[in-house]
């Protein structure tokens, strides 16, 4: 049974939002602007700066495959620093930068935070 205390304490510390596959896509396009990334470190990376949202492996893995069928990213393989296997890096095709800028945009207004990508 649900109390007034229960719905106080559900504003007081809300349970994390988890992206769905929309949001997905323009979130790890913000990120891509940026830097070359691989799935845990973009699940990382949303925990970090946006602490009241989470990505699940399924929603991340799914948006990262539609990006890449639309020959949005591109994927690579590289060692990376203190980890043993290869990582599958993802960045973003040349001929979609523009249209990755505008969709990273709906991302920053949804989440109400600008993060400037190093031009």
């Amino acid at each position: 049974m649900t109390t007034f205390e229960d719905i106080y304490q559900f504003f007081r510390n809300p349970p994390p939002f988890y992206l769905n596959k929309e949001l997905a896509v323009c979130y790890v396009l913000a990120v891509l602007l940026r830097q070359d990334s691989y799935g845990t470190e973009l699940i990382n990376l949303l925990e970090q700066e946006y602490s009241n949202y989470r990505l699940s492996d399924t929603v991340l893995y799914s948006a990262l495959k539609f990006l890449e069928d639309a020959s949005v990213i591109t994927g690579y393989w590289k060692k990376v620093e203190g980890r043993g296997r290869p990582r599958r890096m993802y960045q973003i095709c040349p001929d979609w930068q523009s249209q990755a800028e505008e969709l990273a945009q709906l991302w920053q207004g949804y989440v109400g935070k600008a993060m400037t990508a190093p031009s």
